[in-house]
């Protein structure tokens, strides 16, 4: 495959903009600044960021073992994924397929981009209809959307059928690793070099408890890494961003403890879930929260906020009918959501 071909026309022929810090690359140790126009009195932020974010990308290179040339990060992963619609979908003309019950942002990346979306729900299982995936398939088909573990029903798919689906699906399959760090399940990024039309998605906003500074992470090849780079705002990743993010990386084990922590919270959240009498069934998890069927997902909901608690109600979803999402909280917030839930 040869992923020029599935480029926009407009994308390959785009020539990107060059910043001040993108022109000048060398050593920064007693150099005098004066091309960006910035404002020259220091405070720690005056100057713009590094536009490739190379201290943090060599730092997250180490943790993943990811080369730094096959990885890009994002403003969030929502712009990780924009960027990827920018590349390779032509608007009024593509399509993209999803998969849902799924990631919401997937449908509204496409409608902003003027993209148009093919829906193959997920089987009784929160399984991908491989055979029917396929054959939605069409000439301007160029995105399947796949995320396992899956948000909102927090299993992993079989890696036969992903697998199946990267290899005969003709454009470019992404998927969206956002709960990785919680399954057993080994990340699909170890594929990268197996499969050239192969993207994966990650963040920090879960495991490495680092929601409020939006970064997201991006693999592929490094063709692919070399596009979204060219089309990328400059500076996309803020200097503080990166600076956080490279401190709290550097902590040993932080967030390792922090993901085993959780993992047994959500042993023990989904065994006193059991005993919730109007709670009819418990689905599988790989992620940091828990599906769950109730007798009345609106009232139930409704109960919760009452008492001051704030979960997903997903009721609307495909294949989600009065089902709540938990998110797996700290043992003295399981606490009281398990005593809420039996007590209403």
């Amino acid at each position: 495959m040869d992923i020029k071909d599935l480029l926009r026309p407009t994308i390959k022929a785009l020539k990107p903009y060059s910043s001040a810090r993108d022109e000048f690359q060398g050593a920064t140790d007693n150099m005098v600044f004066l091309d960006a126009n910035e404002n020259p009195f220091e405070n720690g932020v005056n100057r713009y960021p590094d536009p490739l974010q190379r201290t943090l990308k060599s730092l997250w290179s180490d943790i993943k073992g990811v080369p730094t040339q096959n990885i890009m990060f994002g403003n969030g992963s929502d712009e990780v994924l924009d960027l990827i619609y920018r590349a390779f979908c032509e608007p009024n003309q593509d399509n993209v397929i999803t998969l849902p019950p799924t990631y919401g942002m997937y449908e509204v990346l496409a409608n902003l981009n003027a993209i148009s979306i093919k829906k193959v729900n997920l089987d009784e299982n929160f399984q991908p209809k491989v055979d029917e995936i396929l054959s939605v398939v069409d000439d301007n088909s160029k995105l399947l959307f796949i995320c396992s573990p899956n948000n909102p029903s927090g299993n992993s798919f079989n890696a036969k059928a992903i697998e199946r689906l990267v290899f005969e699906f003709k454009g470019i399959v992404v998927i969206d690793e956002a709960y990785i760090d919680f399954s057993k399940e080994q990340s699909w990024v170890s594929k990268l070099d197996l499969f050239p039309n192969l993207i994966v998605t990650q963040t920090v906003s879960k495991a490495y408890a680092m929601a409020g500074i939006r970064l997201g992470i991006c693999y592929a090849s490094t063709e692919i890494i070399s596009v979204l780079n060219a089309i990328k705002p400059p500076y996309n990743i803020n200097e503080l961003t990166q600076k956080k993010a490279i401190e709290l990386l550097s902590i040993k084990d932080l967030a390792e403890n922090q993901i085993q922590d959780i993992l047994s919270e959500r042993e023990q959240l989904v065994e006193a879930l059991k005993s919730v009498d109007y709670i009819s069934k418990i689905y599988p998890t790989d992620a940091n929260f828990v599906l769950v069927k109730v007798d009345d997902a609106n009232k139930r909901y409704n109960q919760l906020i009452e008492k001051g608690i704030v979960i997903r109600n997903r009721t609307t979803q495909p294949g989600c009918e009065n089902t709540l999402r938990l998110t797996v909280g700290t043992p003295t917030e399981n606490k009281i959501l398990i005593d809420t839930l039996k007590s209403i």
